[in-house]
Formats: structure tokens, C-alpha cells, sequence
């Protein structure tokens, strides 16, 4: 047993600590059976990990080279082999060293010892490209978010009115009013969210509008032979909307996270009622002048509440997610605008109907710094009341949007969220384009 000091010192930088009376007590009998021992163990603990590392390559999921490096100098002991199965979003946690499967199996370090730390579980759900409105992922308690971003929208519309009467099917008689409208808004808004826990936060956005308003009109049969062009325009701040998001459950590799949310909007932008309607007495039933507004408003004119519940579904090497809403519009009462001659039309109750939303998207990590959105938003608009009646020429508005979005990471503090709507449905704006850059302070 020359080399017993050497296999000695070999055991000993794998953590397993050999137990019994000093070595200068003990027989030579006594300390061959203990290196048989420990040898047998060692030989076992081995198989373990040519085990798991067979699991591993089974799994199609590589073993970075400084993994089977830290598995031998023992480091991260506290990796489970459901840990290295289980991981997912491209990085791979250390292998477990040897001290810490023979410990988990009640043989090598003595009880009570403590092999290194446990790694922290995950508790937010994984970063994919935002492009709802609604984010899927919280922010981490005591940090705030500052996230810039500027919004461009473009919808254009047609529209045929025949009022008079016909003698025969292929002719008319009366006004043929024929309109198309393009309309261009852009908002520029600021957005603070705050972490109060790991699994609340809360948001304000504050935004500004400028919108233009182009309607191209021709009246055949009055003897116009040239287009009529209505331009109107108008900026000032929007709604300011506060919101508050709760993750409701602990999600994981194939488990769902859950985060419900509430936001509420404000009637800070400048009132449709407020502003000026070309009209010369009044607009309901009377055809005289456009009926449009000569500045354009920049808010709803109305507050509202919407709950709302987003779930993220992680599923290597994809992410699913999608968000069921409700936006409930509050009525108003003693409703009131101006037309051009300074008086007030009185419009009584008023009370926008309510926005049923749904959207649900994939997103796609490309590498450690970029991932890909696709999604699909659909909401349902209902009717518009006044008095307790439906609104003439009001019906169920169904708008449809297919999105696309790219997220890069910039640095740790740093993203840029890029993403593109196009509407499916006459209702709905034609393109949207949004480009936000959050900041992590």
C-alpha cells in the first residue's frame, strides 16, 4: 500500500470523506477494505453520470464542454438530474458532481453537510417578442422599466350613399354621395412599470396623439364636377390608462404561466364631444354640411375598466401565448356638442358598447439575443346606445389584425421591440407599426 497517500489525496477532491478511526490505527486489513469501498462507490457514481450524460445526448440537447469540466471539479452540486433534463431556453445547468449523487443516495458526505448551493427557480415566465398591448412578462421586484414608443396607424374607407328614389332598378333619382377616407394617427407615448413583488407590478402610460383626417367626396347629379377634400387634423395628450398585472401561478417546461391583469383608462385627451362638428344647426337629421368633426379629437371621451388574462405556455424551443379581454366602457350622461353656429345639440345618455378581445400568438428564440412573434388579435365592438335605444346605423364591429413582431436585446438594461399589424377586415386599420425600446433602470 505505497500509494495509499495518493489514492487518499484523489479521493479526497471528489468530497466524499472518509469516515472510521485515524489511519495510524488501523490495520492494513482494515484500510484495504475501506479503498475497496470507496472504490465500488466511486465505480457506481461513475455509471450514474455515463448515465445521465446518455439521457442527455438522447434528448437531441448538447453538453457544452465546460459542463463535463464543472461536473469534475464540483462545481454547482445542487443541479438535480431532473434539472438537466427539464432545462430549457438554450442554457444548460451544471452537471451534478459526483460527492452530490452519492450524497442524494445517504452515502459519502457524512448528514447534515452542505455541498455547494441550489441554484434559484425561475419565477417569471420566459421573454418573447411583445406585440399585443398587453406585456407577458413581469417586472422583477424593486426595478423599473422606461419604455419609449412611438405607434403609426393608416386605414382608409369607402363609402356609397343613394339617397332618392328609383323608376326603374338601373336608374335613380336623387343624390349619389360617394367618400373615401384615409386616416393617419400617430402616437408617441412614455411607459413606467414598476416591480412591487416578483409577481406584481403596475404600469402608466402616458401618451401624446396627432392624427389627419383626409375625406375625398364627389356629389353626382348636383352638377359638381370636380372632388370636394375635407382635411382635418388634431394633437394633444391621450388617455392616460394605469395598470396592474398578478402572476397568478408558478409555471415551468410545460406548464403554463398564468398572469392576471387591470387597466383602467382615463378621459385625459381632448373630447369628440368637445370639438366642433360642421354642421350648421345640428347633425342629427340634417343633411346640411359634412357632419365631421373640424378638429379631430384625441381620446374616447369615456372612461373604462378591463380585466384581462394572459397565459404563456413554454414548449422548447417555441413559447405560446395569448390574452382573453374584456374593455367595459362607462356611459355618460347630459351629453352635449357644439356645431358651427356655437350652439349645443343636446344627445342625452350616452354609452359606447363593450370590446370583447382575444389574441394568441408562437414566439421563436432565433439566438441569445433575438426571437421572432407571429399572433393573431381579434376584438368585437358592440353597439353604441343613446338613451337606451341603439344608435341608428350601429351594429357589431368585428376587427381582425395579423401580427408580427421582432425583439433584439440590445444589453442587459436594453431591447428593441419591432413589431407590424395588418387589418383582415374592412373595420380595421390597414397597417399599424409600432417600435418600442424598454430601458431597465
Amino acid at each position: 500500500m505505497r500509494n495509499f497517500p495518493a489514492l487518499v489525496a484523489r479521493f479526497a477532491g471528489t468530497g466524499i470523506i472518509l469516515a472510521g478511526t485515524p489511519l495510524h490505527a488501523q490495520t492494513n486489513e482494515e484500510l484495504a477494505a475501506q479503498v475497496k469501498s470507496v472504490s465500488e462507490e466511486l465505480a457506481q457514481q461513475r455509471a450514474r453520470v455515463e448515465q445521465l450524460e446518455r439521457q442527455l445526448r438522447a434528448s437531441r440537447t448538447p453538453i457544452p464542454a465546460n459542463t463535463r469540466r464543472e461536473a469534475a471539479q464540483g462545481r454547482n452540486p445542487g443541479a438535480s438530474p431532473r434539472d438537466l433534463l427539464d432545462s430549457g431556453g438554450g442554457t444548460m445547468p451544471s452537471m451534478a458532481p459526483v460527492a452530490a449523487l452519492a450524497d442524494a443516495r445517504g452515502t459519502g458526505a457524512p448528514e447534515g453537510a452542505t455541498v455547494g448551493r441550489a441554484p434559484q427557480s425561475a419565477n417569471r415566465p420566459p421573454e418573447v417578442a411583445p406585440i399585443f398591448e398587453q406585456p407577458g412578462v413581469l417586472t422583477p421586484r424593486g426595478q423599473f422599466v422606461i419604455e419609449p414608443a412611438l405607434q403609426y396607424g393608416y386605414s382608409s374607407s369607402n363609402r356609397v350613399a343613394l339617397v332618392g328614389y328609383t323608376i326603374i332598378p338601373a336608374l335613380l333619382i336623387g343624390l349619389v354621395d360617394v367618400r373615401e377616407v384615409k386616416r393617419n394617427s400617430t402616437t408617441a407615448s412614455m411607459t413606467v412599470r414598476s416591480g412591487l413583488t416578483n409577481r406584481l407590478e403596475l404600469e402608466l402610460r402616458v401618451p401624446y396623439v396627432y392624427r389627419t383626417d383626409a375625406t375625398v367626396s364627389r356629389e353626382i347629379f348636383t352638377g359638381a364636377a370636380v372632388e370636394n377634400v375635407f382635411q382635418t387634423s388634431g394633437k394633444a395628450i391621450g388617455d392616460v390608462e394605469l395598470a396592474g398585472r398578478y402572476q397568478i401561478n408558478n409555471g415551468g417546461v410545460d406548464k403554463p404561466y398564468f398572469i392576471g391583469g387591470l387597466r383602467f383608462k382615463s378621459r385625459t385627451g381632448r373630447d369628440p364631444f368637445e370639438v366642433v362638428t360642421d354642421c350648421a344647426t345640428r347633425c342629427v337629421g340634417n343633411t346640411t354640411g359634412t357632419g365631421l368633426p373640424l378638429d379631430l379629437p384625441t381620446g374616447s371621451g369615456f372612461y373604462s375598466l378591463q380585466p384581462s388574462l394572459t397565459w404563456l405556455m413554454p414548449s422548447d424551443p417555441a413559447i405560446f401565448f395569448g390574452n382573453f379581454s374584456y374593455l367595459h366602457n362607462f356611459k355618460r350622461s347630459n351629453v352635449s356638442r357644439t356645431v358651427l353656429s356655437g350652439e349645443q345639440e343636446q344627445l342625452g345618455e350616452i354609452k359606447p358598447g363593450g370590446v370583447f378581445g382575444v389574441n394568441v400568438g408562437i414566439g421563436l428564440a432565433l439566438n441569445e439575443k433575438a426571437s421572432l412573434s407571429l399572433g393573431y388579435d381579434h376584438s368585437s365592438i358592440g353597439r353604441t346606445y343613446q338613451a337606451g335605444q341603439p344608435i341608428a346605423g350601429s351594429v357589431r364591429t368585428q376587427l381582425a389584425t395579423l401580427m408580427l413582431g421582432l425583439s433584439y436585446r440590445v444589453d442587459d438594461k436594453r431591447t428593441i421591440n419591432v413589431s407590424i399589424g395588418g387589418g383582415l377586415t374592412r373595420d380595421t386599420p390597414d397597417v399599424s407599426l409600432t417600435v418600442r425600446v424598454p430601458l431597465m433602470l
